[in-house]
Formats: structure tokens, C-alpha cells, sequence
């Protein structure tokens, strides 16, 4: 029944066809679960795990990658090599794809949790009527129309409408579904609000939420995914996963590769068709089956293997990094996204403020001498522990609270006119509260203030354990005083009373809404001596202003306690008991913002980055923080920057567009609301982090770009987001930002270097194949080359320092080309060095050195004719590993001065020298040893087909390889001195393909 809060009791009664004394009838029971099911929500069906395989393989370079490897094998084959032999090359390409497959499947499997952890916040059982009596059943058990009874504690375990309030008053925590700060109180009458959002339906029970004061019955109106719990969970399953903006430009780059890649190929085999029918080949389709395993290596050559591998590895430090931030990751991609956030839609309960009402100020009356004159008190402490100081209007500290009259009395009365309970969890090393925020607020109230008559107070209860220190103070009252009578809060009167006993001495204790409590009250009690004087129509006037400042200007929640002496032996109260009271004081309580808070959004503000506070408290409430935070303080007033949900939907298109772009505050939402917040953002090209952590914020965490959830929130909040901020810190946010932009630079950083190094690989194989000479490099090298020798120094740049000024920049557009312009021609430069060099390398063996055969080039160039003409030296020089190994090491070596190079983008290596990343020249030894290794040590040097070098060789591989510093130092230098530049600047900004955003 989805109008059910709109209603009168009766219709939904008939609705149902149910007596609200007895409850369903079997019969009914029966028919009604085969209508509208169980109360479970349902299992979401898994992703089976081949599916999760298979997809990981999805990616065109991959599929490169794997046609490469079956034909290489099959040509291996066709040339007479054994199954084992042929076998290497392509067991070395599928092991590498299988171990990125492996890191994927993990990271979507953790994916799915989040459906299943939003069944933990169903109730157990339920307290039912059926039949016309009443029983408890598992709570899957409940059909609507089922009469279910609820109390203190009690998880709501259906979507149910109130029937019937058996106690003054009913209140529900809801702040897991609608963010909102404070119990709600819910009421029978039906809700005439047109568009009514949660907040609005206070004549409903929602699933999930749990009752803190009160005891009622309720009809049963929606069961399963009929439920609030039950959209939000479909929401959540209509969310996709978004893209994030790296691995859409490592996507594009991919495509561009793939093309690029197979025209060169295919250039190589058509350019050489002319020596298809070559003797060598013995035969037309060996030749082409030959230049055909030259196009595969090419292909093998051009693929970065090691990329996703070393961007996982980033990534993967980059988390550790940011654990120490107290910033948990659960999704590596989400690290670079930071980098590029430009909306923080922040929840406002729990993330800007503690989620811990709190009492702040006190007001009482000081004396009367020269006229009323009021005293207005600061309490310190915005957590349920109980450590805080309470301030004089001057700003000093009072050294013992309880010495003072009227503060020592609201203590008493905080104390004993209450129901809530604070204790010491010792495992999770943190205060609890059970019971009514406010109540909670009030006792912590009276641990602050301290006891009387003590010269050490409160310093001495610093000394106890925490677990006798939760409470200490409220025991001492509540052991000198013995309750005797309560008159609970009712809805009426808007308060509540307790009759205490102490030593032949009965007092009546009050608390409640200030206009009740002050209408009530004849005496009011002074701070300075402690009498009781007459409460005149000018100093109630004086309260009413103060109390109207409060709850105004401060939008503070607002109490008044009060007492009266009682006739002596009287053990009951009425309701006429409670007039003629003596006002004790005024307190005003908040739900306080942290104290980190307005420094971070400082900080979000100068790096370029908005922040919308999301909240489901009304407009007002969410407004007055934002003052309170003090970062908002720029704008003035909230008029154009503060909406409710309804007013922004109302919006006409135009106009909603022009407030998305102004927005500070939205409020009074629901999930759905924060959901659709996040798309629009989206649709205008932000990319939106979203922070909370009730279940109410799971779909728009998921749909968010950057989901961040608090780590006080709850399962299915963590379980949604991308990261956890462990210290529930909105200031950690603005840490992980920095450490976001400072990670994605460094990945552009080691992207760029690998780029350039397989054009280098690309360049040699082609120029080799041109110029008709033998292959400089087998695919088994070249697949070396890519994943260790690459591989080890890109992970190091990774350890690059972080940018003084990285949160002084204005955060990246999502469509900017990872090598874009100038940069690209800066690689294709180095790029074609490299290949250049490596098939100097093999040339200089074959003609120039020494100890090598000295031929001509002519004899070079026609190597595959040898066979079929007479030659003074043996064709099996042309077999010889010799070339292929100085060319290999040549290959390797201006890679490892090319790796310091990517120090930095622009700055020189004078400025920027190699021990700034030790991290780096590390991985830059370890590499030489491993490709030493593989030259000298035998049965590796078989596998590589390599080995061993003389000093003359490595003495020509350094010459060949050194000049690539030299080379991109002046290519430096062009770049820091922007008038040079500019002279060599492509006409298009970005050589690599840039994808519109599409509208989503």
C-alpha cells in the first residue's frame, strides 16, 4: 500500500481486512504471503565466476595480446620447433594476462557484498497478533496487514502505519534512512503534505529503524522489496559502476595503440611481399609465414604487457600511503580518481558533524541585585565521552561547575529526570549511548559539571577507569536520590517528571519544552546564593528572548529543567503536581560540526573543489551549520545556495541547471534525492565524490564517482563506497585528495616512459624490417624487455615526491589526454633514439667490431640470399646471439637512463638528480642484475636466446645508450621556456584520441 501515510487508520484497516484486536486469521496470513511474498529481501543473484574471468579479457589489447601469442605458436610449429619450445612464448603472454585477471575478478567480487550486508539491518523477530493473541515470529514471517506491537529498542521489522500509541509518545531513530540528527516523533493522523518525503511520513514505520522511546502498534504495509530498506536496495542494483577517468584515457589509448599497431603491421608484411618468394624462406608461403611472425613481434613490441600490472602496483602504494591518512581503499582506480574530483557532496550527520548530540550552552538566572541579570554558560566536549570543560560568558573555565547553584542542580535534574544510559565499549574503545540523543546530551551534561564538594573536582575523575567514568557522576545522584514516581513525556504536555526521595526530603524533578516548562514555573532559582525568588514577567520575558535565540538564530535544541518541593511521604504525581515549579535553567544542544571541519572545506575550496552539504535534516537546520562551520562565510546568506529536495525538483530544467552550478546546501532528501544529485552532477561533467554513512547514502555512494564512507557508518555504507575514512574525518578527504593528484601524476609519469620505450621497440623492429636485415630481437626478448626491465622502474617512479603546490591547482579535466601535444612528439623523439640505437647496436656488430664477421652492409642487407650464393664467410653468422644480445642490452640500457628522465616532467636532472628516488635507482640496479643474470648464467641465456659480452661490447652499448639524457634534457628545456615551445607545437593539442563525455 504505498499512500498508506496519507490515510486515516481505518481505511488501511479495511484495506487489509484486518481487526485491529485480533489480528489476521490463518487463512488470511496464507492468502496474503501468496500475494505479496515473504518479508526477506531477495538474494541478488552473483556474477558466476567464469563471467568475472572472461570479462577481465575484455579489452582489445588483451585480445592483441592473446592472437598474438596462438599464432606464434602455430607459426613455432609450422618452422619445425618442438611443441615445448614452441610453447615458451606464449605460456609467458597468457601468464601475464592471467595474473591481471586475477587482481580483477578479486576487486569486483568485494563489489557485491554491499546487497547482501543491506540484510543485516532487518529485524529478527516481531511481537505479532494473530489470531487474537499475540506472539513472537520470525520477522520474515510478517505479511501486510499484520498487527505488530514495537517498544524501546525494538527494530522496526516491516514498512508499517501506526494504529494505536499505547505509551505518551512514540519516538524512531531514522537517521540510517534519512540522515537526520534527531529521533523523530511519530503520530497516528495521516500526512496531507503533497510529494511527502520520508521526514514527512510521521504516521509511518520504516523498516530497519529502531524505536527509542515509547511503545504502539502497527498495521504491516509493505514487506521485502516493498520496503524503504527494499528501494534502496533496488537503487543500488540500478546503479552501475562508473568508469573511472584513468582507465577511460588508458581505454581510448588502448583503441589508438590497437590501430596503430595493426597498420604497422600490416605495412611490414605488405612492404615486404617483394621478398616472400626469397631462397631463404625456402618457398612463397614460408616467406610470407616469416614476415608474418615479424608483424606478431612488432605487435608484441608495440603492446605495453606490463602496464596494467604496473598501474595496480601504483595504485596499489598509493593505498598504503593513504592508509596512514586514515584513509582505507577498497577500490584501487578510486585512488586516481581523487586526483580529478571536482563536487564533494558531503553528508552532514556524522561527516561534518559527530553524530553525538551534545549540550553547548546554558542559561540561568545570576542574581537580581541591579536588576535580572542572566548568566550564559559554553560547554566544551562533542562526543558521547564524557571529557569536556564548562565556560563562563568571558571565555574563562570554571574550575569546579557544581560550586554553582543553579549548575548544580541541573546536574541533578539532568541526572535523574532521564532514561538513557552511556557506556564504555571496550572493544571498539569508544562511549556508547542507548536511549534518546537528547537524554544522552543531558547526562553527559551532568558528567561535565562534576560533583560537589570537592577541592579536586572534576580533575579527580580523570583518575578513574574509563569503563566507572562513563557514568560516575549520574551513579552519585542517582544513589543519594531514590525515584519514586515518573510522569513519562507525552505529546500534550511536553515534558516529563520524576519524584525523588532523599533523606525525609521529596522533590519533584522536571525537564521539557521551554514554553511548557516556563508556562508552569512561579520561582526561579538564582546562581549566585541559591535562592529562590519570584519568576516576573520581566525576567520570564528576559528568558523567552534568550530561549528564542537559541532556537532561532543558534538553531539549538532547546530543554528547560525545573523542581519543586514536594509534600513529605507523597509516592505518586499527577499532572497537577506539575505547576508552580521553580525554573532552574535554560540548555541548548547541537548536533556539533567537528572542529576539523571548516579547514578542510577551506582547503577544498582553494584546490578548485565544491562542496554541496547533502543533509535530511529541514533547510534551516542545515543552513545554521554551515554558518557554524565558518567556510561558507563568503557567501553572505544561503538564498540561490540552499534548496530542499522538493524546491530543486520543482526547478524548471534551465533553472536546475544554473543552481546545480551555485548549490552549497541541499536538504530535507531522501535517497533517491542523493542519487539523482550525483547524475545531474554527472551530466554536467563533474567528477563527484560523495561521502556518508548511513544505508540511506549506499546508492549514491555506489553511483558516485568516488564513493567515501565513514568509518562509524554502517555495512552497506562501507560496503557501497570506494573508500573508508577510518577516523570518520571529513578533513581526510582533503589529504586523499592531495594524495590522489599526486599519485595520478606520477602514474602519467611511468605511462610516459613506457610509451616511449615500446616506441623505441616498435621503431627497431620496423627500421630492421625496412632496411632488410636480420631480426634485431625474438619476441621472447622483447616480452623480457617489457615486463621486467619496463616494468621494475615505472613501478618506482610511482615513488616520486608529491608536489608542494599539488592543492593549489584547480583539479584536471576528466577528458585530458594522459601524452597529449608537445609531450607526444617529446616520446616519439626519445622513441625513435631508442629503436634507432638498438639497431645500431646489432648493425655495429655485424660491420664495425672486431672480433665480429666486419662485413659489408650490401652483404648485411642480402643476409637471406646467402644460402644461394657464394660468400667468403659462413651463413650461420647470421644465427650468431651475439647481435641480437648487444642489442637487447642497448635496448635495456637507454631504458634505465631513460627511467631518469621521467624524474620529472619538465625539471632537469640537475635540479631533480637521481638519489631524490632511491626507490628508483634501486629498481634500476636490480634490473641490470637480473638482465646480467640472464646473459651469463646458462640455462637462462638458452631461454633468451643471449650471451655473454665482452667489455668492447659494453663499452659500445654505453655509448649508444647515454645520449638519450642529453636528448631529452634539451627537450627539457623547450618545454620550461614556453616561447621555444611553442615553435614545436603540433597544430592539434592532443595526438592521442580524446572521447566526449557522452550524456549518461
Amino acid at each position: 500500500m504505498e499512500d498508506a501515510y496519507a490515510r486515516s487508520v481505518s481505511e488501511v484497516l479495511e484495506f487489509f481486512a484486518v481487526d485491529p484486536t485480533k489480528g489476521l486469521t490463518d487463512l488470511q496470513v496464507t492468502q496474503h504471503a501468496h500475494s505479496y511474498g515473504k518479508n526477506v529481501l531477495p538474494q541478488e543473484k552473483s556474477t558466476p565466476f567464469w563471467k568475472l574471468v572472461l570479462k577481465q579479457f575484455n579489452d582489445l589489447l588483451v585480445k592483441i595480446l592473446i592472437a598474438a601469442a596462438f599464432i606464434s605458436f602455430f607459426l613455432a610449429l609450422a618452422n619445425g620447433e618442438t611443441v615445448i619450445s614452441a610453447f615458451i612464448e606464449p605460456s609467458v603472454i597468457l601468464m601475464i594476462l592471467a595474473a591481471n585477471a586475477a587482481v580483477g575478478v578479486i576487486t569486483e567480487t568485494n563489489a557485491e557484498k554491499a546487497l547482501e550486508e543491506l540484510r543485516a539491518y532487518q529485524a529478527d523477530v516481531a511481537t505479532v497478533l494473530r489470531n487474537g493473541c499475540f506472539s513472537i515470529l520470525p520477522a520474515a514471517d510478517l505479511v501486510p496487514g499484520d498487527i505488530v506491537e514495537v517498544s524501546v529498542g525494538c527494530k522496526i521489522p516491516a514498512d508499517m502505519r501506526m494504529i494505536e500509541i499505547l505509551s505518551d509518545h512514540l519516538r524512531v531513530d531514522q537517521a540510517i534512512l534519512t540522515g537526520e540528527s534527531c529521533s523523530v516523533e511519530k503520530e497516528l493522523d495521516a500526512t496531507t503534505a503533497t510529494n511527502a518525503v520520508y521526514q514527512d511520513k510521521t504516521s509511518i514505520l520504516f523498516s530497519g529503524t529502531t524505536v527509542v522511546a515509547g511503545r504502539a502498534r502497527a498495521v504491516v504495509i509493505g514487506v521485502g522489496s516493498n520496503t524503504a530498506m527494499g528501494s534502496i536496495r533496488d537503487s543500488m542494483l540500478m546503479t552501475e559502476d562508473e568508469v573511472t577517468p584513468l582507465k577511460k584515457k588508458l581505454d581510448e589509448f588502448g583503441t589508438f595503440l590497437a590501430k596503430i599497431i595493426a597498420g604497422i603491421c600490416v605495412l611490414v608484411w605488405v612492404v615486404n611481399i617483394g621478398h616472400f618468394s626469397d631462397p631463404a624462406h625456402g618457398g612463397f608461403l614460408r616467406g610470407a609465414i616469416h614476415y608474418f611472425k615479424i608483424a606478431v613481434a612488432l605487435a608484441v613490441a608495440a603492446i605495453p604487457e606490463g602496464l596494467p600490472a604496473v598501474v595496480t602496483t601504483c595504485l596499489a602504494l598509493g593505498t598504503k600511503r593513504m592508509a596512514r591518512l586514515n584513509a582505507i581503499v577498497r577500490s584501487l582506480p578510486s585512488v586516481e580518481t581523487l586526483g580529478c574530483t571536482t563536487v564533494i557532496c558531503s553528508d552532514k550527520t556524522g561527516t561534518l558533524t559527530t553524530n553525538m548530540m551534545s549540550v553547548s550552552k546554558i542559561c540561568v538566572l545570576q542574581s537580581l541585585n541591579n536588576g535580572p541579570m542572566n548568566s550564559e554558560y559554553v560547554v566544551s566536549g562533542t562526543t558521547y565521552a564524557p571529557e569536556g570543560f564548562i565556560f563562563d560568558s568571558l571565555g574563562a573555565q570554571l574550575d569546579i561547575p557544581a560550586q554553582y547553584p543553579c549548575l548544580l542542580h541541573i546536574a541533578m535534574c539532568s541526572a535523574l529526570c532521564n532514561e538513557s544510559v552511556i557506556q564504555y565499549n571496550p572493544d571498539k574503545r569508544i562511549y556508547e549511548k542507548i536511549g534518546e540523543s537528547t537524554e544522552v546530551a543531558l547526562r553527559l551534561l551532568a558528567e561535565k559539571i562534576g560533583l560537589p564538594g570537592f577541592d579536586t573536582m572534576p580533575s579527580a575523575l580523570n583518575m578513574l577507569s574509563k569503563h566507572e567514568r562513563a557514568s560516575y557522576c549520574n551513579r552519585y545522584w542517582e544513589s543519594q536520590f531514590k525515584k519514586v514516581s515518573l510522569l513519562e513525556f507525552s505529546r500534550d504536555r511536553k515534558m516529563m517528571s520524576v519524584l525523588c526521595n532523599r533523606k525525609q526530603m521529596e522533590i519533584m524533578f522536571s525537564k521539557g519544552a521551554p514554553e511548557s516548562i516556563l508556562s508552569r514555573c512561579t520561582n526561579i532559582l538564582c546562581n549566585d546564593d541559591g535562592s529562590t525568588v519570584p519568576l516576573s514577567a520581566h525576567i520570564r520575558a528576559q528568558l523567552e528572548a534568550k530561549y528564542n535565540s537559541f532556537a532561532g538564530k543558534e538553531t539549538l535544541r532547546c530543554l528547560a529543567l525545573a523542581l519543586k518541593r514536594m509534600p513529605m511521604g507523597q509516592q505518586s504525581l499527577s499532572f497537577d503536581d506539575e505547576n508552580d515549579l521553580t525554573f532552574i535553567g535554560l540548555v541548548g544542544m547541537l548536533d556539533p560540526p567537528r572542529d576539523e571541519v571548516r579547514n578542510a572545506i577551506l582547503s577544498c575550496m582553494n584546490a578548485g573543489i565544491r562542496v554541496i552539504v547533502v543533509t535530511g535534516d529541514n533547510k534551516t537546520t542545515a543552513e545554521s551549520l554551515c554558518q557554524k562551520i565558518g567556510a561558507f562565510d563568503h557567501l553572505g546568506d544561503f538564498t540561490g545556495f540552499s534548496y530542499t529536495a522538493s524546491e530543486f525538483e520543482e526547478l524548471p530544467a534551465l533553472q536546475k541547471s544554473v543552481a546545480l552550478q551555485r548549490m552549497t546546501i541541499l536538504s530535507r532528501v531522501e535517497p533517491s534525492h542523493k542519487r539523482m544529485l550525483v547524475e545531474a552532477l554527472q551530466n554536467q561533467n563533474e567528477v563527484v565524490a560523495m561521502t556518508g554513512d548511513g544505508v540511506n547514502d549506499a546508492p549514491a555512494l555506489k553511483k558516485a564517482n568516488i564513493g567515501i564512507a565513514m568509518g562509524c557508518g554502517t555495512a552497506v555504507a562501507k560496503s557501497a563506497s570506494d573508500m573508508v575514512l577510518a577516523d570518520d574525518n571529513f578533513a581526510t578527504v582533503v589529504a586523499a585528495v592531495a594524495e590522489g593528484r599526486a599519485i595520478y601524476n606520477n602514474t602519467k609519469q611511468f605511462i610516459r616512459y613506457m610509451i616511449s620505450s615500446n616506441i623505441g621497440e616498435v621503431v627497431c623492429i620496423f627500421v630492421a624490417a625496412m632496411l632488410g636485415i636480420p631480426d634485431t630481437l625474438v619476441p621472447v626478448q622483447l616480452l623480457w624487455v617489457n615486463l621486467v626491465t619496463d616494468g621494475l622502474p615505472a613501478t618506482a617512479i610511482g615513488f616520486n615526491k608529491q608536489d608542494s603546490d599539488v592543492m593549489k591547482s584547480k583539479p584536471r579535466k576528466v577528458n585530458e589526454a594522459v601524452v597529449s601535444g608537445w609531450l607526444f612528439f617529446r616520446y616519439l623523439v626519445i622513441g625513435a633514439y631508442v629503436g634507432l640505437a638498438t639497431v645500431a647496436g646489432f648493425i655495429w656488430w655485424f660491420v664495425y667490431y672486431n672480433n665480429g664477421p666486419k662485413l659489408p652492409y650490401t652483404e648485411l642487407m642480402h643476409f637471406d640470399s646467402c644460402s644461394t650464393r657464394e660468400t667468403n664467410y659462413a651463413c650461420s653468422i647470421f644465427s650468431d646471439r651475439h647481435p641480437s644480445t648487444v642489442s637487447m642490452t642497448v635496448l635495456v640500457v637507454v631504458e634505465m637512463f631513460n627511467a631518469l628522465n621521467n624524474l620529472s616532467e619538465n625539471q632537469s636532472l640537475l635540479v631533480i638528480p637521481p638519489w631524490s628516488n632511491l626507490w628508483l635507482l634501486a629498481s634500476i640496479i636490480f634490473t641490470m642484475i637480473l638482465h646480467i643474470l640472464i646473459l651469463y648464467v646458462q640455462p637462462l641465456s638458452a631461454l633468451f636466446s643471449v650471451t655473454p659480452l665482452s667489455l668492447a661490447e659494453w663499452t659500445v652499448v654505453l655509448y649508444l645508450s647515454f645520449p638519450v639524457i642529453l636528448i631529452d634534457e634539451i627537450l627539457k628545456f623547450f618545454s620550461r621556456n614556453s616561447g621555444i615551445r611553442f615553435s614545436f607545437r603540433f597544430r592539434r593539442a592532443d595526438l592521442l584520441p580524446k572521447r566526449e563525455i557522452r550524456d549518461k
